[in-house]
């Protein structure tokens, strides 16, 4: 039962779906947030909070409401980007925009945070201050980062944050948590490599990085643990490769020139270290021995998701108050969340809630966020809220 935040009504629940399947319709891609950012503050103006922050981060907004009174200082978050996918789903609420689309469940997310505008702007917390986040730019890793080093993110100084990510695959309403690594730290790695084109008759007057590729893909795949290690396992790492380009499609032409793009993985941020170092040496060891120029560069750069002890245990406590079930389940997940960052200067907690066992798969191109789990996200975060008050 909560205690001190009212409960969402029907006409509530309706019009927080009407939303979710307008942002639906309107997916942005990272960085490009523009129109949902737009949407989400005009949805917060007419919930009164005192203080509104826009272009956090990029495009990202935060919301504060606050008791007047001292206390921990609570951020919610949600993540305002889509992905680069065509919205197969057959529903009509599709998007709209070829070749875009929310796939991932953002606008879920968004929705099941919004829920907690409309409670918070009825009733503030009894003491402290609830920061409503909406993040730019998840999916490639660089948003929350940028929203924690904003100056502004500075006047927020959350104590403790909590995030919901929704998972197919797992029964719905049930929670996953663990204390401690919960998302891999992962990266894009780009290795450019380049020696000298040739004519086909000929390729022993050129340097083409044939075998350098050849010889690299192998051996960065073989840094990969062992088949049935745990990726709860410290020295758990992944290595795939993801895409390789060499030359013109042409068949007069000796290739001068390769790119080669791998993703990392790491349970820790202190793996991740290593097997940079690794692949970095093995990269210009093969680019030597081969006569061949090297490029490195990183993209989509994502830190462990490490959740705090105290910080799980109120999310555990808030489930056990509201009767929904919760385990460790399989996590840690090999998959990679920016929400780590907001664990550099707060106890945070990650959870994933169960949004159906027979759902496609996030970033299939016919995953649809179920409409339902908005109020269950919303007593979530409400539960958590009521521990928080009555416990510290």
């Amino acid at each position: 039962m909560n205690i001190h935040l009212p409960s969402l009504t029907n006409a509530d629940i309706a019009e927080l779906t009407g939303w979710r399947r307008d942002l639906h319709r309107h997916p942005e891609l990272s960085g490009e947030e523009e129109r949902t950012a737009a949407t989400v503050t005009a949805m917060l103006r007419q919930t009164g909070p005192e203080q509104i922050i826009t272009q956090i981060g990029g495009h990202g907004v935060a919301a504060i409401y606050d008791s007047g009174n001292p206390g921990p200082r609570v951020l919610l978050r949600c993540e305002l980007d889509g992905l680069p996918i065509d919205d197969l789903a057959e529903i009509p609420h599709r998007s709209t925009i070829s070749g875009k689309g929310h796939q991932c469940g953002h606008d879920g997310h968004m929705a099941m945070v919004a829920a907690m505008a409309r409670l918070l702007g009825r009733q503030r917390p009894a003491k402290g201050a609830v920061i409503l986040m909406f993040q730019p730019a998840e999916e490639d890793g660089s948003g929350a980062r940028k929203v924690v080093e904003d100056p502004a993110f500075a006047e927020l100084k959350p104590d403790l944050a909590f995030a919901i990510h929704n998972m197919p695959g797992l029964p719905f309403g049930e929670v996953h948590i663990v204390d401690g690594p919960i998302c891999c730290a992962s990266r894009g790695i780009i290795l450019k490599l380049t020696g000298r084109t040739a004519h086909a008759s000929q390729p022993e007057t050129g340097i083409s990085p044939m075998p350098a590729i050849a010889r690299l893909m192998p051996e960065l795949s073989a840094m990969t643990s062992p088949v049935g290690t745990s990726t709860n396992d410290p020295d758990f790492t992944l290595v795939t490769i993801t895409h390789v380009d060499m030359g013109a499609p042409a068949f007069g032409v000796t290739p001068g020139a390769a790119n080669l793009f791998a993703t990392l993985r790491s349970l820790t941020d202190e793996g991740m270290t290593a097997l940079v170092e690794k692949v970095e040496a093995l990269a210009q060891k093969v680019a030597h021995e081969n006569g061949l120029k090297l490029e490195i560069g990183y993209t989509d750069v994502f830190v462990t998701c490490h959740n705090d002890a105290d910080a799980a245990s109120i999310v555990r406590n808030a489930l056990d108050r509201i009767g929904i079930g919760h385990g460790p389940g399989t996590l840690p997940l090999r998959g990679s969340e920016d929400f780590g960052y907001f664990g550099r200067g707060a106890q945070m907690a990650l959870m994933m809630l169960g949004s159906g066992e027979d759902l496609p798969a996030l970033h299939n191109p016919d995953f649809d966020f179920p409409d339902d789990l908005i109020p269950v996200g919303a007593r979530i975060y409400s539960a958590i809220l009521d521990v928080i008050q009555t416990e510290s």
